[in-house]
C-alpha cells in the first residue's frame, strides 16, 4: 500500500475534526500533495488514552507547566492541616486570600519583567514610596484621597519609565539600574517620612477603606461570592469557545467541545468551592477581587494583544525580535514602566493592611518574596516563558507557608529558610526543564 493511500486512511479516522496539510514530496515536485493531519488532533481523537499519551511526552519533553507549584500547594496543605486543623478553616483562607493580595500586586509587575530575562530590585521601595507619597498628598496637603492615589501610581510607573530608559537607552544593565532605584527611592521615602517614620491615614478615606481588611465585595454579601465565581466561570467558557471559533476559521489545531467543558467544569468546582469557603467567613475582601480581576486583565494583555506577543518575542530572542522589526527599547521601557505601576498599586494595598505610611512598607522580604511568587509560580528566570497566573500561585504558595508557620508557631527564620528552599526548588524544576525541552528539540 502506498504511503499516500495510508495517509488517507487516517484522514478518514479522524472524522473531519483534525486540520490537514497538504506537502508535496521533496524527491519529485510535480507529483501530487500528500495530506498530513496533525498529531496533536488524532491524539485527542483517542480519547482518554490520547490525553495520557500526550501529558507524559509533555512532562518527560520538560514541558510542565502549572504541575509543579500545584503539587506542592496540595503538599504544604495537607502537612499544615495534618499539624493544624484550622489551616484550612474558613477564617484563616480568608486571612491567607487577603494577606496575599498586596505582594501579589508586586509579583504581577514582576512577571512582565521576567519574561525579558531581567529583573527588577526597585518594586518594593517603589510601593512604600508610593504609599508615602499618598499619605503625604492627602493627610499632609490635603489633596483629594482619589487624586492621591492616581498621584501615587503614575509616579510608580514615572519611576518604572526612567529606569527602563537607563536600561534600554544608556545600556546599563537592569540589575544596576534597579539595584541603584532600591536604595535611591527607600531613601526619599524615609526623607519624606521625617524622623516620627509613620504618617497615619483615616481608615475611612477612599482607598485605605476599600482595601481595608474589614471591607468585603458586595458588603458581605453571600451572593457577592458565588457572583464572581459564576463571572470566571462565564468568562472562561466564553474565552473559550471564541479561541476555538477562531482557530477553526483559521484552520488549525483547536481544543475539542469536551474538553473545554471538562476544563471549564474543573474551574468551576474550584471557584464555587472557594466561594463557599470564605462566604463561611466573611466574604471576598475587596483586596482580593482586584487583585484577581488586575490578573484577569493582564493575562488578556499578555496573551491576546499584539503587545503582549511582542514582550515574548524579545524575551525569547532579542535579535530575532530587531529582525522582526519590534521596537526592542520601547518594549522595555514599557515593561518597566507597568512594574513600576504595579509597584506602587501594592504600596496602597500596604497602606490599606495598616491604615498608615511607615517605614516598613514595602521593606524587609517584600522584594523577595514579589520575585519568589513570580518564579514559584512558574514563569522563568530565562525570560521568553510564563504567565501572569503565576503570581497568584507564587503568593498561595508563599502565604500559605507563612501563615501556616505561624499557626505552629514558628520562628520568622523558619519562614525563610523554608520559603528559600522552596523557590530554589522552582529554580532548578525551571533550569531541568529547560535542558529536557533542548534535548528533546522543543529548546
Amino acid at each position: 500500500m502506498s504511503d499516500t493511500s495510508k495517509v488517507s486512511k487516517a484522514d478518514a479516522g479522524t472524522k473531519g475534526q483534525a486540520q490537514q496539510s497538504t506537502v508535496a514530496p521533496s524527491d519529485d515536485p510535480t507529483a501530487a500533495p500528500v495530506s498530513v493531519v496533525d498529531p496533536r488532533l488524532l491524539i485527542r481523537e483517542e480519547g482518554l488514552k490520547g490525553y495520557w499519551t500526550e501529558f507524559t511526552r509533555k512532562v518527560k519533553g520538560g514541558e510542565l507547566g502549572s504541575l509543579p507549584v500545584v503539587i506542592g500547594l496540595i503538599v504544604i496543605w495537607t502537612i499544615f492541616q495534618l499539624q493544624n486543623d484550622r489551616f484550612l478553616s474558613a477564617d484563616n483562607v480568608s486571612n491567607i486570600s487577603y494577606y496575599m493580595s498586596a505582594t501579589g500586586m508586586l509579583a504581577i509587575g514582576l512577571v512582565f519583567v521576567l519574561l525579558l530575562g531581567e529583573i527588577d530590585l526597585s518594586v518594593g521601595s517603589v510601593s512604600g514610596l508610593a504609599s508615602t507619597l499618598f499619605a503625604v498628598f492627602s493627610v499632609e496637603h490635603g489633596v483629594g484621597v482619589w487624586l492621591s492615589l492616581v498621584l501615587a501610581v503614575l509616579v510608580g510607573i514615572g519611576i518604572g519609565a526612567l529606569q527602563g530608559w537607563f536600561f534600554a537607552k544608556i545600556g546599563v544593565p537592569a540589575f544596576v539600574v534597579t539595584l541603584a532605584g532600591f536604595l535611591g527611592w527607600n531613601g526619599l521615602m524615609l526623607w519624606l517620612l521625617g524622623s516620627s517614620g509613620t504618617i497615619n491615614i483615616p481608615s475611612d478615606s477612599g482607598p485605605i477603606h476599600l482595601l481595608g481588611q474589614s471591607s468585603f465585595f458586595m458588603d458581605q454579601a453571600i451572593i457577592g461570592a458565588y457572583l464572581l465565581a459564576a463571572l470566571g466561570v462565564v468568562l472562561s467558557l466564553v474565552g473559550n469557545i471564541n479561541d476555538q471559533r477562531r482557530r477553526k476559521a483559521a484552520n488549525v489545531p483547536f481544543r475539542p467541545t469536551s474538553e473545554i467543558l471538562l476544563r471549564v467544569g474543573v474551574l468551576a468546582l474550584a471557584s464555587f468551592l472557594a466561594a463557599y469557603v470564605l462566604n463561611d467567613a466573611a466574604g471576598v475582601s475587596n483586596a482580593l477581587v482586584i487583585f484577581l480581576a488586575a490578573l484577569v486583565i493582564v493575562d488578556f494583555v499578555l496573551r491576546r494583544t499584539t503587545y503582549g506577543r511582542k514582550v515574548f518575542a524579545v524575551g525569547g530572542g532579542i535579535e530575532a525580535a530587531r529582525r522582526a522589526g519590534i521596537n526592542v527599547p520601547l518594549i522595555r521601557i514599557t515593561v518597566f514602566a507597568i512594574s513600576g505601576g504595579f509597584a506602587a498599586i501594592g504600596g496602597m494595598f500596604f497602606a490599606g493592611q495598616t491604615a498608615s505610611a511607615t517605614l516598613s512598607a514595602g521593606g524587609g522580604n517584600t522584594l523577595m518574596l514579589a520575585i519568589a511568587a513570580a518564579v514559584i509560580g512558574g514563569t522563568s528566570l530565562f525570560g521568553g516563558r510564563g504567565s501572569v497566573w503565576s503570581a497568584l500561585l507564587g503568593m498561595l504558595v508563599i502565604q500559605s507557608i507563612q501563615t501556616g508557620l505561624d499557626l505552629l508557631n514558628m520562628n520568622q527564620s523558619i519562614q525563610y529558610m523554608i520559603t528559600g528552599g522552596v523557590l530554589l526548588g522552582a529554580v532548578v524544576i525551571d533550569s531541568v526543564s529547560r535542558k529536557s525541552q533542548k534535548a528533546a528539540g522543543r529548546g
